[in-house]
């Protein structure tokens, strides 16, 4: 590999899709700063318009709250926390080449910044403002109307799971099925969840990697059908639902949930079946955006509905999950708030994790070494690590990050031992060495994909793709995915090569594939991953469970892309055995705790980090911060 510079960019307002060409002057002197982005400023402006608004004041706080949400905040605070990181300029793939950005003008004075959004056509204030205005000043809070409604549902669905009336379960049995499914020591927190469960609507069940999410869901399910079966009876009684954000994570939900299963007693085997995991959109029956089959006036039939990787999904997917389950059903969020939260606006499960106690917890669970903490808002975190042998440094390496201890975590790192090494770098100008233990682990399973895709082993290529993974932060640039995935791409098809003539076809046997957008009439949904793979009448794109693989024709495949390197988002949900994970310089504003974390419980037997110590130490500082309503009682 040769050192890599940036390309120059363009120079501003030459053409630049980044500069806002007529907009009024306090928009266009935060739009040269780099603060607010060029559809910023025209979706204010275009408000503006509509409504009849001209203060400038007004319309920065809209463009503002527009680039929070696509930061990942709901709203927008104009506090002063929030308006020095928004003072940054939001550019994370800006090259080297491009001119720096301009220094932003002061912010407009506080109390009259307020004064103006209260008074705006523009916005409703407060709770009961007008209906029909498209922006929201709440509690200090700017939102977006979609968004005020969509935090409002959900505040107002899970509190009335809260405070429902319980379910009244046989105390007797349920104290037998506990005793039989939960029966040692360790697993008192666990068996506290399936207690709860029982007992309520809605319990959130959280913890790190290796904390026994799964094995708690498997066996809590079974706990739950037990309860609800009569004497004699050997079916399940309960139509359960499993589901996770993308296909591959339903893929390992129901792996392994199927896992633990079969691992019970016969009587308790059958009960509790095999229920088919699948993806949340597919579960309501995803039509468009924002329409689905399932919805508050048509609910999902089902008696308990299980959602894993709870902290992937935004707020506007949750508020159609919740309208569309049974009041009367129970609701179970398995995931862990420490991960990075969805690519859309919302952090949903930190919010009900953080949130103060809306509803006294249940009387009824005692399981043995709760938590007087426990059970505020149905959350039951696992703590006690059951996965990796002792040897292993991933989840103390995890821990370090999640406590933002930036020494322990360069410490464990540069060790090189326990599945954890450190490749202290510029990963903007890596040589051959740099990136040596890299390229082998690239090359190998590229090896083992192609070789298997070749040999028409759906399986195997499947299996093979979970084999080693690239993962970085950025989308564009010299630490981004098109440059690493080309990279990777390159070295596996020198690997591979036959000799023979040049592919004329996209779908060139081995080639890997990352689905982009949604089409529920195929089945295959953003993030699902797959593999073009040889067939009898030419070559065919497989998806999904290596147990029982999808397979599609290439014509029919909806828009893809080749996954030779992910971001770490598009990576949540999966699980690879080995990871390389590429940092950006330590002034990226995508450094953050969340993402190194999750890049590394991504990881099951090794993870590399290609870095500058500069670059972890900036990660590890950098907790993510997403404003929203959700954890903070509404104004009265």
């Amino acid at each position: 590999m040769t050192t890599v510079t940036a390309p120059a960019g363009p120079a501003a307002g030459d053409g630049d899709v980044r500069v806002a060409v007529g907009a009024p002057g306090l928009l266009r002197d935060y739009n040269a700063a780099g603060v607010v982005a060029a559809t910023d400023v025209h979706v204010a402006t275009r408000l503006g318009r509509l409504t009849g608004e001209d203060d400038a004041r007004v319309l920065l706080a809209v463009a503002l709250a527009v680039r929070a949400l696509r930061g990942g905040s709901v709203c927008l605070r104009l506090d002063a926390d929030e308006l020095a990181a928004l003072a940054r300029p939001e550019d994370a793939d800006r090259t080297d080449g491009d001119a720096p950005p301009a220094e932003p003008p002061p912010w407009p004075a506080p109390e009259e910044w307020v004064a103006a959004i209260e008074a705006s056509p523009l916005v409703a204030a407060g709770l009961d403002g007008p209906a029909d205005r498209p922006a929201r000043w709440v509690g200090g809070r700017l939102y977006l109307d979609r968004y005020w409604r969509d935090e409002l549902t959900v505040r107002h669905l899970v509190d009335a799971r809260l405070r429902a009336d319980p379910p009244a379960p046989d105390e007797a049995r349920l104290d037998a099925a506990l005793a039989r499914l939960f029966p040692a020591a360790g697993d008192a927190r666990q068996r506290l969840a399936a207690e709860h469960a029982a007992h309520r609507r809605l319990t959130v069940l959280t913890g790190g990697p290796g904390t026994g999410k799964t094995t708690t869901v498997a066996r809590l399910l079974a706990v739950l059908q037990d309860t609800a079966a009569g004497d004699g009876e050997t079916g399940p009684a309960l139509r359960v639902a499993l589901a996770a954000p993308t296909g591959k994570a339903a893929a390992r939900l129901q792996e392994a949930v199927r896992g633990v299963v079969g691992q019970l007693s016969p009587a308790d085997r059958a009960r509790t079946g095999a229920p088919e995991a699948t993806t949340v959109h597919r579960l309501l029956g995803y039509r468009s955006a924002t329409r689905f089959r399932h919805h508050a006036g048509h609910h999902l039939p089902h008696d308990v509905v299980v959602v894993d990787e709870t902290s992937m999904v935004p707020l506007s997917l949750m508020a159609r999950l919740l309208e569309a389950v049974r009041p009367d059903a129970r609701l179970l969020l398995v995931g862990d708030p420490d991960q990075l939260a969805s690519v859309e606006a919302g952090a949903v499960l930190g919010d009900l994790v953080a949130r103060p106690p809306v509803a006294p917890p249940p009387a009824r669970p005692r399981a043995a070494e709760a938590d007087p903490d426990d059970l505020g808002n149905g959350v039951v975190r696992l703590v006690t690590v059951h996965r990796q042998g002792s040897d292993s440094a991933i989840l103390p390496l995890a821990s370090a990050i999640r406590d933002g201890d930036a020494d322990t975590v360069l410490d464990v790192l540069r060790t090189g031992a326990g599945g954890v090494e450190l490749m202290e770098a510029d990963t903007e100008r890596l040589d051959e060495g740099a990136v040596a233990g890299l390229r082998d682990d690239a090359v190998a399973a590229g090896r083992r994909l192609v070789a298997a895709a070749r040999a028409g082993d759906a399986a195997g290529a499947l299996e093979a793709l979970s084999a080693h993974r690239v993962m970085v932060a950025h989308r564009r640039g010299p630490v981004g995915v098109a440059r690493w995935a080309a990279q990777v791409e390159a070295w596996v098809e020198e690997a591979t090569a036959t000799g023979g003539p040049a592919a004329t076809t996209p779908w060139v046997v081995g080639r890997p594939l990352l689905v982009t957008a949604n089409d529920a009439e195929v089945g295959l949904y953003n993030g699902d991953t797959g593999v073009v793979v040889a067939a009898d009448d030419g070559a065919v794109a497989v998806f999904g469970d290596q147990d029982a693989p999808m397979t599609v024709r290439t014509h029919r495949l909806p828009p893809v892309e080749t996954v030779h390197a992910m971001t770490v988002h598009r990576a949540q949900g999966s699980q690879f055995r080995r990871v390389s994970l590429v940092l950006p310089p330590e002034s990226s504003p995508l450094l953050t705790r969340e993402l190194l974390y999750t890049a590394v419980t991504r990881a099951q037997e090794h993870v590399r980090v290609v870095a500058s110590a500069d670059a972890v130490r900036a990660a590890v500082a950098h907790p993510v911060r997403r404003a929203s309503g959700l954890r903070e009682p509404l104004p009265s």
